[in-house]
């Protein structure tokens, strides 16, 4: 999905599309009249829950609002919950929050087999749940972080008459190579260990979750903030013993990890790790969009301890004119300092107010 998790697709995968949007006028009201960085459960209470039949399965999705449609899409290890603060944030101000646990996780149906798990089905099972919320709108504004940016580009590329505009984080564009798959790409620059190599083997990653424990994975992959390659050697996961404590980062409450830990412990992991073992076949698939180009307007944000970010080569593409080549409605790339993977937690409010300010465009 990037990233910590969703690197793969800087590294490898192609994304490109062709778009156009309309723009809208509206009255909302201006960001710094409210209070958009919710703090507890309490508002996360009033947050809706329904279920929906989409493209053959059940997606339990979350909604908050009346307005526009903004579609949040979340990454690995994530859920509908890492969207909580922008649900809240942004349905006070005048649009209708949808975010969806995806295919594989939280309470939506996982199918097995990763071949279940291309980004066709992926993006199709989103262009179904818009079919349901949003049939009266013919196009919505798009969120996402790490898969969930892999996704939204895909989205983009695929049915660029569903998108007004998007918002991605944390995972630039990259072109796709023809001559070259994700997987074996990765594994000749960063070898076995590399995490999204490690998890190919079916059963494995999930062997070593279980000897490590569900709520202290979910602990080590959100403290993460090494701006550089993550590598899981097999036994030795996070380079850590198992007794030793791991601080949680001030955005992030033991209460919020159990939400977390809980939906895991039910689902199991592997929904979420067969996005990463059906890159090559998505890779394969992908091959009538080579070179193509996304044309919806784009504003990018990325934390400078993201290691997403510091992948080689990746500023320099975000930075001297690559990005902007294959994107090339790219309105914005917002680096902000001494924020790592997880930015719409971290610095909630910032986000808040960037995808406001950035949608009140349209």
């Amino acid at each position: 999905m990037t990233s910590f998790y969703g690197l793969l697709c800087l590294t490898a995968i192609s994304i490109h599309l062709s778009c156009s949007f309309s723009q809208e006028t509206n009255a909302f009201p201006a960001y710094s009249s409210f209070s958009c960085t919710v703090d507890t459960m309490e508002g996360v209470d009033s947050i809706e829950h329904r279920t929906v039949n989409v493209n053959g399965i059940n997606m339990h999705i979350a909604e908050k609002g009346q307005g526009p449609v903004i579609l949040f899409i979340h990454g690995f290890p994530e859920l509908w919950y890492t969207w909580r603060h922008q649900i809240l944030a942004l349905a006070s101000l005048g649009y209708r929050a949808v975010a969806p646990d995806l295919r594989g996780f939280g309470d939506t149906d996982a199918p097995s087999g990763s071949e279940n798990y291309t980004s066709f089905q992926l993006v199709g099972d989103l262009i179904g749940l818009l079919d349901a919320v949003a049939a009266d709108q013919d196009k919505v504004f798009v969120v996402g972080h790490d898969w969930g940016a892999i996704i939204a580009w895909h989205l983009c590329l695929f049915r660029p008459d569903r998108v007004k505009a998007l918002i991605n984080m944390s995972v630039a564009f990259s072109p796709r190579n023809p001559k070259r798959k994700p997987v074996e790409s990765l594994r000749a620059g960063y070898g076995d260990d590399y995490y999204i190599v490690s998890f190919q083997e079916p059963g494995a990653a999930e062997a070593e979750i279980a000897q490590i424990g569900t709520e202290r994975v979910i602990k080590e992959f959100f403290a993460y903030r090494t701006p550089g390659p993550l590598f899981l050697p097999k036994g030795k996961w996070f380079g850590h013993e198992p007794n030793t404590p791991i601080s949680l980062p001030s955005w992030l409450s033991e209460e919020d990890v159990k939400f977390y830990a809980e939906k895991y412990e039910e689902k199991g992991f592997t929904g979420g790790l067969n996005y990463y073992r059906a890159l090559d076949l998505t890779w394969e698939l992908m091959a009538p969009w080579t070179r193509a180009k996304i044309k919806v307007p784009v504003k990018f944000i990325v934390g400078d301890l993201d290691l997403t970010y510091n992948a080689p080569g990746i500023k320099d593409y975000i930075h001297k004119g690559g990005f902007k080549r294959d994107v090339p409605l790219l309105e914005e790339v917002v680096v902000m300092e001494e924020v790592a993977h997880f930015l719409h937690e971290e610095k909630a409010d910032e986000i808040n107010k960037h995808i406001y300010d950035f949608f009140q465009k349209f």
